[in-house]
């Protein structure tokens, strides 16, 4: 682990206490332009999400919906919140492809890019730990009045994510103040600037409550991406939807 890894996992609550917890489940209002775009404009207007800490698994329940989706890396799952299974979709990553920044997404499309996102953010940065991740220090930057030290992370084929190779910009106090990267299944050639903030202590993890990625059109700064996390737990055991959600796959 190189030195700004170790400094950013202790800043943000230690690897002794990640390594306790398997679940976090957050209620959350993820809102911006970009849904929009996608079709999906208030789909997430409230939303409770959960996050496995120990393998790459995500649900989300669509409380406006009656909604619940699975995202695995192989496969999606849409159900009622009963557990009645809707729709499925096995490879998911293969249904984006030919897609463009303006191209409408299915609730499937949503399900798969909001849980590989979701669950990097959520996971960040001791994921990082993990066989198969590499992280080089490059060189810092001077933003908001603070230096920023950077660290380049490439993500494991295995683990999927906007794209393999990232950047996480780190303040003086080690904690995210922003994360910068490309989509590879929305438009590769677009950089993308996901800024941290709000920062809580949950039970001994820090995590920031709010995300933000901002775009310029014209004269105008619009919000690309907002996500507003209402509510934060942390368990060292699997929640209940989850064991639910993945009795549904198994099936």
């Amino acid at each position: 682990m190189n030195d700004l890894l170790a400094t950013a996992i202790t800043a943000h609550g230690g690897l002794e206490r990640w390594n306790r917890i398997k679940t976090i489940r957050v209620d959350a209002a993820i809102g911006g332009a970009f849904w929009q775009m996608k079709g999906k404009a208030d789909a997430m207007s409230d939303v409770r999400f959960e996050v496995d800490t120990t393998r790459q698994q995500l649900t989300m329940d669509y409380r406006t919906q009656d909604r619940r989706s699975l995202f695995q890396p192989d496969r999606v799952v849409l159900q009622q919140l009963d557990g009645t299974v809707v729709d499925a979709r096995e490879d998911p990553e293969r249904s984006f492809a030919g897609h463009q920044l303006q191209t409408p997404w299915d609730d499937l499309h949503l399900a798969y890019f909001t849980g590989e996102a979701l669950w990097t953010y959520v996971n960040t940065p001791f994921l990082f730990t993990w066989p198969g991740f590499v992280c080089d220090e490059i060189a810092p930057i001077e933003a908001h009045g603070e230096t920023w030290r950077r660290l380049s992370v490439t993500f494991p084929d295995h683990i999927k994510s906007h794209t393999r190779e990232q950047v996480f910009c780190f303040g003086p106090d080690g904690l995210l103040r922003r994360h910068d990267f490309t989509i590879d299944i929305v438009d590769p050639t677009t950089e993308s600037q996901l800024y941290a903030t709000d920062y809580r202590d949950v039970d001994g993890i820090i995590i920031p409550a709010a995300r933000r990625a901002d775009i310029t059109m014209g004269d105008e700064r619009i919000a690309l991406v907002t996500i507003d996390m209402t509510d934060i737990l942390v368990s060292e055991d699997a929640l209940s939807t989850t064991q639910e959600a993945d009795h549904a796959h198994c099936d």
